[in-house]
């Protein structure tokens, strides 16, 4: 029979021993990134108690909010810059879609309109029908003359596609502009139209070259979006004008002359589709 109190202090006795296994076991470690993280935030309240001895409290808030609206200001104007010379859907639309005649009023004049002179009218469709479904370097320089004097008075846009260089491949950042194209050609307001796509260059090289170069842009235009957004070949007239038609002769190196124009024939003669 035990004494009285020596369960109490075997327990104790035992409790001691386990305090020392456990003191005696080593602590566990701080993952790496644990110490990174405390000290990297030990070097940032470091850095920031030196900033405010060196300009005080009041000073290093409006230096900061400096620093945060420049930074705001820079990301909003690199945003726009790398999106500027894409246009929308509902751009083109409003550039091609026909103006609506308004009724004439004693008095009043309006904005020249599409001419309804039958002999003009029948020799516009009489031109298209001979070039619709022809290659672009098919077309003499005559048609070509043609088709630019007729496209004068008719809805167009003038699109700043860029391709890679010496190619007529499409540069990605052109994509969207070309895609935004592809939708308003077969939206409800376009669809069925007969579109004019014309290729420019800039004055640099020679005439063969740029006239090759500019057809060859205009064909790639065309095939993208007739194998993207189903758009018949024959609604698709491509023409090339290399050179000959800078948008800026004052600056004929210039990139707005490197363009695409898109024309809006209004002969929808495959509409129904």
């Amino acid at each position: 029979m035990s004494e009285p109190g020596h369960e109490q202090r075997l327990d104790s006795s035992s409790a001691m021993a386990a305090s020392k296994r456990v003191s005696l076991e080593p602590a566990p470690r701080m993952p790496a990134a644990g110490w990174r993280f405390f000290s990297n935030a030990r070097a940032a309240q470091e850095g920031l108690a030196m900033t405010r001895m060196m300009f005080g409290s009041g000073r290093l808030t409006g230096l900061l909010s400096v620093m945060t609206v420049g930074a705001a200001l820079s990301l909003g104007i690199g945003a726009a810059l790398a999106g500027e010379n894409n246009v929308t859907e509902d751009q083109i639309i409003h550039a091609l879609a026909p103006a609506k005649k308004a009724p004439l009023t004693r008095g009043l004049s309006f904005a020249p309109q599409t001419s309804d002179d039958p002999a003009q009218a029948a020799a516009e469709t009489k031109l298209i029908s001979n070039v619709r479904g022809r290659t672009t370097r098919s077309l003499s320089a005559s048609e070509r003359e043609e088709i630019a004097n007729m496209a004068k008075d008719k809805p167009n846009i003038d699109l700043e596609i860029t391709f890679n260089y010496n190619s007529a491949d499409i540069s990605a950042k052109s994509l969207p502009s070309v895609q935004a194209l592809g939708r308003a050609l077969t939206s409800a307001d376009l669809k069925g139209s007969t579109f004019i796509v014309a290729g420019h260059t800039d004055a640099a090289g020679g005439d063969a070259y740029n006239q090759d170069l500019s057809e060859r842009r205009a064909d790639s235009i065309k095939h993208y979006l007739m194998q993207n957004y189903g758009i018949a070949a024959s609604d698709l007239v491509t023409v090339g004008y290399g050179k000959s038609k800078l948008k800026d002769p004052s600056q004929p190196l210039a990139e707005v002359n490197r363009r695409v124009q898109v024309v809006n024939m209004e002969n929808k003669t495959t509409a129904s589709k």
